[in-house]
């Protein structure tokens, strides 16, 4: 059984490893999955036991980060609200060609979906209920939301000439004047 699982883990870290640079080099829009069994020496059929698609395996990896940016959360909730964010771009920082790739793709909309919902699911966790009884709250959340991954989508794609404890410091100014939250 033992066995099994390790061959299991390698076809797969053999795939997403190949995928990943791909992605890299071509962006998800140009791969195909008989390019990926190509380039990573596989047969068809050991990447259809893994992934039902590319869309698949992409949604995979994508699972795989937002745990650990769930981590990094975890972790902020020890720090001061700068040094948090200044971690949250940090790991953006550290997987910038995958996010670049996915943020150029016209066919990765779900990881939009997902970064967004994630974004904003934590973003709920630091809003005061009360603070803007007038505002819906979801309309307030989407907005947020949609601001910090406009930020990140930015600063990933090399538009914003700052390093990353200055995009961060003035995330966390603009949070500050719409609400009293940290971010993350």
């Amino acid at each position: 059984m033992d066995k099994i699982d390790r061959r299991i883990l390698k076809s797969r870290q053999g795939i997403q490893s190949t995928f990943l640079q791909m992605l890299n080099k071509e962006g998800f829009d140009e791969i195909t999955v008989k390019h990926i069994t190509e380039e990573a020496n596989i047969a068809r059929k050991t990447f259809y036991l893994h992934y039902m698609d590319k869309y698949d395996l992409l949604d995979r990896i994508i699972d795989d980060h937002i745990v650990q940016l769930r981590e990094i959360c975890d972790q902020k909730k020890e720090m001061g609200i700068i040094e948090g964010s200044i971690l949250w771009f940090s790991y953006f920082e550290q997987h910038k060609l995958f996010f670049a790739a996915l943020f150029k793709s016209r066919d990765a909309s779900s990881f939009r979906k997902k970064l967004l919902s994630f974004t904003m699911g934590e973003i709920s966790k630091k809003i005061d209920q009360d603070s803007h009884p007038i505002i819906d709250r979801h309309i307030f959340l989407k907005f947020l939301g949609t601001a910090t991954m406009g930020v990140l989508e930015s600063y990933v794609l090399d538009e914003i000439d700052r390093d990353i404890e200055s995009v961060a410091a003035q995330v966390v100014q603009l949070y500050k004047r719409l609400n009293p939250l940290s971010m993350c």
